[in-house]
């Protein structure tokens, strides 16, 4: 909601394309929901208070000092709390009751919003004051922006999520085509506390549609993680997922070169072509009305080219408006060059949250999310900071061609990392894994568990079932796996076992609720080569390091 900067982040796009998906069924049937609905509106509402927030964030640094890095700086505020507490938050938001949670952090924000406009009527903001500020309020956008990138798919049934997604994007660029030029006027007509205050009053808004959302209750028969394990286990999930590596790696490199373009237009506007805070609102708004036009036509566009394709026209028109924002001077002729800027982000953004999206399973949205998020804003803080220092010492024009020069050079990364490698995978819970049959009662926590799979292969194709078996590793690692090899016997070469150890059983029963469809279809390729008679034969073990015979599990599969 208004705690994710909207010029950083939106909604993801329904997947569609050459490589496959489906169309939306319907627009606007989601609005037919009245939780989503609720939210929908407060989206709306509380983003253009983000965004007047920042147009007035941006104008009282340039009023307080005339220094490019300090009011790059106030991007760094914004976006760093995000690379140092997202994982966390997005393992706390797996695991506890978002909604509460969602609601202590909205009233964070909105007392930070509230302080920072009391102190500007007071006089008593300096720059370093308005940074500390910024960097509280980024602190709660932080913690609270994985859990509502998982939330959605809470609040509409499945066949509508494209849809509802769809129109969260049209929420967050119909606030930023209004906000920034409603910050501007609100600046003039007031002073500069007033988008401050208004922006408080749009997070009060959040808390009573949050207050009103009776969410149902978690549905698991196992307890729920404990945040360090979440924690780890979100890790070892991105290493293990080569499709989300990917989604992350393009949107790394090309978010350290594009914060650029954020970091110095405040500089750019303000300082050096002069504009007030209306001209400057009515700036960055144009910025939005071609956001909101790209999220009108995207859905057109998506089936005729592919992610990859739509991703690399949109870096180049992104890299032209970066260097139109450095050398046209006139005011007209730049807010028509920015409206294709805001085209060409909104398709970046949209394309690699969807690809990051689709990279994994519900059990882990939140902590995935918050990985995307850390590398989105992280970068974002990292770049803010170069590009500041860069326009320092050489000018903002110099910097802002390096920065579109670079986001060109990112474009290299496409040949590797495809975003389409998430398309097509089915990530719904399979539940193929049949509970393991015990002779005792067990202490869950107990550990660590291992798991053996024997298999019968023929010893002509062990070359291929080995390279079969190196998906089947990345899945078991991705759901739990500490270890996982896959050993021969030495004096039976078509014996064949799989090994892997999990730190408890709980942590195994985990893994029988969090395979997925396309994980069995891994499984399936797999076990093709097993020749023996009956299905590979599975054993589990716990430790036995605690002084009594072990229980000994057996069944037909892991």
């Amino acid at each position: 909601m208004a705690t994710i900067p909207s010029s950083q982040v939106t909604a993801a796009q329904v997947p569609t394309g050459p490589s496959g998906g489906t169309e939306p069924v319907s627009a606007w049937a989601p609005l037919q929901n009245p939780v989503f609905r609720s939210i929908w509106l407060a989206i709306v509402a509380s983003n253009i208070g983000t965004w007047m927030h920042d147009v007035g964030t941006a104008w009282l640094m340039t009023s307080l000092t005339p220094s490019p890095l300090l009011v790059s700086l106030l991007q760094t505020a914004t976006t760093l709390p995000v690379f140092l507490l997202a994982l966390p938050a997005g393992a706390l938001a797996d695991v506890v009751d978002r909604r509460r949670m969602l609601m202590m952090l909205e009233a964070w924000m909105c007392l930070c919003a509230f302080t920072l406009g009391a102190l500007t009527l007071m006089g008593l903001v300096t720059p370093v004051v308005l940074l500390v500020m910024t960097f509280a309020l980024g602190m709660g956008a932080a913690m609270d922006a994985p859990a509502w990138q998982a939330t959605t798919p809470e609040v509409v049934p499945k066949p509508q999520l494209p849809a509802a997604v769809a129109l969260s994007s049209v929420a967050i660029n119909i606030a930023r085509a209004v906000g920034p030029a409603l910050g501007g006027f609100a600046i003039a007509a007031a002073g500069s506390a007033a988008p401050f205050l208004l922006n408080g009053v749009s997070f009060l808004g959040a808390v009573y549609v949050l207050y009103r959302w009776k969410r149902a209750p978690r549905e698991s028969a196992l307890p729920a993680e404990h945040v360090t394990g979440a924690v780890r286990a979100g890790i070892r999930y991105v290493r293990n997922s080569p499709p989300l590596r990917a989604a992350l790696v393009r949107t790394g490199l090309f978010i350290l070169c594009g914060s650029g373009f954020w970091a110095l237009l405040p500089v750019r506007g303000r300082l050096e072509l002069g504009l007030g805070s209306a001209g400057y609102g009515l700036l960055v708004g144009s910025i939005g009305v071609g956001a909101l036009t790209g999220a009108v036509l995207l859905p057109k566009l998506r089936p005729k080219l592919s992610s990859d394709l739509l991703v690399a026209g949109a870096t180049i028109l992104f890299a032209v408006a970066a260097v139109a924002l450095a050398y046209i001077p006139s005011y007209q002729l730049l807010c028509a060059v920015m409206l294709a800027g805001g085209f060409a982000w909104i398709t970046l953004m949209s394309s690699f949250n969807v690809a990051a999206q689709m990279s994994v399973p519900s059990w882990v949205k939140a902590r995935a999310m918050a990985v995307y998020l850390i590398t989105l804003q992280g970068g974002t803080a990292v770049g803010a900071i170069l590009w500041g220092a860069l326009a320092t010492r050489y000018g903002v024009r110099t910097a802002l061609t390096l920065a579109a020069g670079g986001m060109l050079l990112s474009l290299a990364a496409m040949t590797r990392y495809r975003l389409t490698a998430a398309e097509g995978i089915n990530l719904a819970p399979s539940a193929h894994w049949p509970s393991p049959v015990i002779t005792d009662e067990l202490d869950q926590e107990r550990g660590p568990a291992m798991v053996t799979v024997e298999y019968r292969i023929d010893p002509a194709r062990a070359t291929e079932f080995r390279q079969a078996m190196r998906k089947v590793s990345m899945e078991r690692r991705r759901h739990g796996a500490t270890y996982w090899h896959v050993f021969v016997d030495a004096e039976d070469p078509a014996r064949f076992v799989e090994v892997f150890i999990v730190a408890s059983w709980l942590e195994h029963l985990r893994q029988h609720e969090r395979v997925t469809v396309a994980d069995r279809d891994v499984e399936e390729v797999a076990r093709s080569f097993h020749v023996g008679e009956g299905p590979p034969l599975v054993s589990h073990f716990l430790s036995g390091l605690e002084g009594r015979q072990d229980p000994k599990a057996r069944s037909g599969t892991a």
